[in-house]
């Protein structure tokens, strides 16, 4: 360790180098993780809120919500302690000024799904609603009326709810009584007939063991149902890959800059040996030396990253998980010196006499 620091002393700049690559990819690495867990959020928000244990869906809708259909009274055949059911549509939203795409939650307020109001009220009346806190954001407060596509019903909202987000819209809460008169299509499908059952796309449970599904129905648990909701999985793939060709990117780099290190000082690393140090000796100061510059580029990295989060607009979807960061960091560590056993290699392959001689 004492020669590995003596040698980053005497030549800052070469190693300060490298030190700026594993600062720049670990920056990388810490935002793209960052930028997978809000946008992941984004999708999946309105879900974890439930903390619900399983999901009921119609088992011909593969998986899919709004390709579910089924009468709200089967929520009585299905085995769990406590059951909510749940109608959704998207629709835009419109209070005058500022319109918005959201997701329309059509749910029962005695059941365990029912937010509770960060700011305002819960809906009591006829055509109210609680919305997700992130429409205030986009201009929208508490009492404006909205104008509904595909619908001729207005709604008024009456609180706002936080963590409200599902498939990446914000979510508007509602009586399941009101949402068949804002469903779209629903007032020509009601028009000259009698009453027709409640339908709802999705039952929700917690506790209770799916032995006996009811027939029609798919169970799966929640977290089944995130990974299926569209694009959410590929989303996150695709970002995880990129994360993925970073450390490898980082590992390609880090063996480059340090070969070019090793083979410029053969000739004294065989002098070196010439006087009776061990390879092994050698070897661990350049693998101290990577350790040593990696671990300072990635807490700079790692400041950097959590200082720019300070300033990003709320409407970029970037949130910090610090315990993936601090795994992801400590990847880049181990990356790092993996790519640092080349130089070991080339160390370990040197000849005193001919590296004095050469």
């Amino acid at each position: 360790m004492f020669l590995a620091w003596k040698e980053i002393k005497q030549n800052k700049l070469r190693f300060a180098l490298v030190t700026a690559v594993l600062l720049l990819v670990s920056y990388l690495v810490f935002f793209l993780s960052g930028l997978a867990s809000g946008l992941a959020g984004l999708n999946r928000e309105a879900v974890d809120k439930w903390q619900a244990d399983g999901i009921y869906l119609t088992d011909e809708a593969d998986k899919s919500l709004t390709q579910s259909m089924m009468e709200a009274d089967l929520a009585d055949k299905v085995e769990a302690d406590e059951t909510a059911v749940l109608a959704q549509t998207n629709v835009i939203a419109d209070n005058g000024d500022v319109k918005s795409g959201v997701s329309l939650f059509g749910i029962r307020p005695d059941e365990f799904i029912m937010p509770e109001p960060t700011e305002g009220d819960k809906f009591s009346e006829a055509l109210e609603v609680v919305a997700s806190d992130s429409l205030k954001e986009e201009g929208f407060s508490i009492g404006d009326e909205l104008d509904l596509s595909g619908s001729d019903v207005t709604l008024t909202i009456t609180g706002f709810t936080d963590e409200a987000r599902f498939n990446a819209a914000p979510v508007l809460y509602m009586n399941l009584d009101d949402f068949k008169k804002v469903r779209p299509g629903a007032a020509a499908q009601s028009a000259g007939r009698e009453e027709q059952p409640e339908m709802v796309n999705v039952i929700i449970v917690r506790g209770g063991q799916p032995d006996n599904v009811p027939k029609d129905l798919e169970y799966m648990e929640s977290e089944t149902f995130i990974e299926n909701l569209p694009g959410y999985t590929e989303q996150n793939l695709t970002l995880t890959f990129m994360i993925y060709f970073l450390f490898a990117i980082s590992a390609a780099v880090v063996a480059i800059f340090l070969y070019v290190l090793t083979v410029q000082k053969i000739s004294m690393f065989g002098v070196m040996k010439a006087q009776g140090i061990s390879s092994a000796y050698l070897s661990r100061s350049v693998i101290a030396q990577t350790f040593i510059l990696a671990v300072i580029g990635v807490l700079i990295g790692f400041g950097l990253t959590v200082l720019t989060g300070q300033f990003l607009p709320a409407a970029v979807p970037v949130s910090f998980d610090y315990g993936m960061m601090a795994i992801y960091g400590a990847v880049l560590i181990v990356v790092a010196i993996l790519g640092a056993l080349v130089s070991v290699w080339t160390i370990v392959k040197i000849d005193p006499l001919e590296a004095i001689s050469g």
